[in-house]
């Protein structure tokens, strides 16, 4: 369906979201539906409403005027609706097995009507369940590697880029980016939320300059580089899956970004994923790591031999050059996610779900010591199996 603007914005109750699934045609009419209200975290509402007969559902989303997390005081642009919207579709143009379909938005009420996924999980709940879905890395490293591809200036017309550029500037979701990932976590800020035991760890960050000066590296590529439309929230928790499908889903902080931001961020929450884990039990995370990498090289690899519409394709070792700098790149941005995930203003689950806390503390502490190592030693990495081997030096620290 095409997109639909209405007079007033007025958050969707329950009910709500029954009238409009009727008044859209979306269910027979005299459906019995029933909706309840799910959530997504934190700046948005999500209701689920099913055929109480059939089972089949729909999701219908909604961005709200502030964020959830923390409430009206923090105001946001409803505008990220239609960016969501628009980065579904234009992904579902490469890679339509690994987004759900649209089936109508609505720009003024900041409404997406979206295929239901609940047959599958987020994978960041089930990875905490112990679960490793098998085809996550193949799925998700050919989903990066297709629409980083295809919405660059290797793989469309340039100007037809600036042009797909200009209906993702999303200046207020980047700043919470900007802020949340690569500022508040290095510095004294309010935003920060960690443990007491933590202190002298956080403080040892706040004061160490030669970190800052890579942090303020990369803060700058995130702020200056647009090389592809990115996803920009690609975590565990942006993700559905299964043993045999994976769905990516909540890209309201799309934007022209850098190559290597998205894969920083999935090599992240996989490796928080790994901490959170009995060492027996971490290898599959380690393996979807490396296959992540592996299998976006060997995709973009391709499509830049056969697709390429730069003249300066077939040049010796540009291919191999660039593909360095996005390995280099992806690795620093994992480390600020992990610093970030741990003690700035939200957690994951994988961490603070940790029971004992003893255990969890120790978990940050080694959380706090990878993505510091991942930030500093990122350029003297030379391929992804160095990531384990930074990982398994982390574990062998004693507090």
């Amino acid at each position: 369906m095409a997109m639909s603007k209405q007079s007033v914005y007025e958050p969707l109750t329950e009910s709500g979201a029954v009238a409009l699934a009727v008044r859209l045609g979306l269910f027979p009419e005299g459906t019995p539906l029933t909706c309840r209200e799910i959530g997504d975290g934190n700046l948005n509402l999500v209701f689920h409403v099913v055929d109480q007969r059939t089972g089949k559902g729909i999701i219908i989303k909604q961005a709200l005027p502030y964020a959830k997390v923390v409430g009206e005081s923090w105001p946001l642009t409803l505008k990220r609706a239609v960016i969501e919207s628009n980065a579904l579709r234009t992904f579902a143009s490469y890679v339509p097995e690994y987004v759900p379909n649209v089936y109508y938005s609505d720009e003024l009420l900041a409404i997406t009507v979206m295929e239901d996924l609940s047959h599958l999980q987020i994978a960041r709940k089930g990875l905490i369940e112990g679960k490793t879905y098998p085809l996550l890395s193949e799925h998700i490293g050919e989903f990066i590697a297709k629409t980083l591809f295809y919405t660059s200036d290797f793989g469309m017309n340039q100007q037809q880029k600036k042009q797909l550029a200009q209906q993702f500037v999303n200046p207020e979701l980047c700043k919470i980016t900007e802020d949340l990932v690569f500022t508040d976590p290095f510095f004294d800020h309010e935003t920060n939320n960690f443990e007491a035991e933590l202190r002298h760890d956080v403080e040892a960050l706040w004061n160490d300059e030669a970190l800052h000066l890579e942090v303020a590296k990369l803060k700058r590529k995130f702020l200056t580089e647009g090389d592809a439309l990115i996803h920009g929230d690609l975590h565990t928790g942006s993700i559905f899956a299964s043993d045999t499908e994976t769905k990516v889903i909540d890209p309201e902080f799309a934007f022209y970004g850098p190559f290597g931001f998205d894969i920083g961020q999935f090599f992240a929450n996989l490796l928080l994923n790994a901490l959170s884990r009995p060492e027996q039990e971490q290898e599959p995370l380690l393996q979807h790591v490396e296959k992540t990498w592996d299998v976006f090289t060997t995709v973009f690899s391709d499509l830049w031999e056969q697709h390429n519409v730069e003249p300066y394709a077939k040049t010796k070792g540009w291919l191999q050059e660039l593909l360095h700098v996005i390995f280099i790149d992806a690795v620093g941005f994992a480390g600020c996610e992990v610093i970030r995930r741990t003690i700035g203003l939200a957690h994951v689950a994988d961490l603070d779900g940790i029971a004992d806390k003893q255990t969890r503390i120790e978990a940050k502490r080694r959380a706090l010591q990878l993505g510091r190592a991942l930030i500093l030693q990122r350029h003297s990495l030379r391929r992804v199996q160095d990531i384990r081997l930074l990982f398994t030096q982390t574990l062998a620290t004693t507090y």
